[in-house]
């Protein structure tokens, strides 16, 4: 059900349905949805392109939640309207810093080619 929820509120900022001047010059990746046991609760996680701007992007779209609610309840067959939650998407930054990490001069020298037999 998450991915359907994602699909449609995808859908809906791809084609500028949200009238919000923020929304509109960023394009917005919603990365994951993760719905609550019993589907009422959607926590929504976003990235805008390029990571521009993201307090902005993040604020247009809890500003307009209630619109998005509704969308996503007229576009998905569920029996309740999920609640939105929507929260910056943490996990690209993560994975470059871990990448940052292990490409340490420092790092790379325990990683170096390993020893053959």
């Amino acid at each position: 059900m998450g991915e359907q929820v994602r699909h449609t509120l995808s859908d809906i900022l791809a084609r500028g349905d949200v009238h919000d001047e923020t929304l509109a010059k960023h394009p917005v990746t919603i990365t994951e949805v993760r719905m609550s046991p019993d589907l009422r609760h959607a926590t929504v996680f976003m990235k805008p392109l390029l990571g521009k701007d993201e307090e902005a992007v993040l604020k247009a779209l809890r500003t307009n939640t209630a619109y998005l609610q509704r969308e996503v309840a007229a576009r998905v067959q569920m029996k309740y309207a999920a609640k939105l939650k929507f929260l910056a998407d943490e996990s690209f930054d993560e994975g470059s810093h871990i990448d940052k990490l292990l490409r340490d001069p420092k790092v790379a020298r325990d990683l170096g080619d390993p020893i053959e037999d």
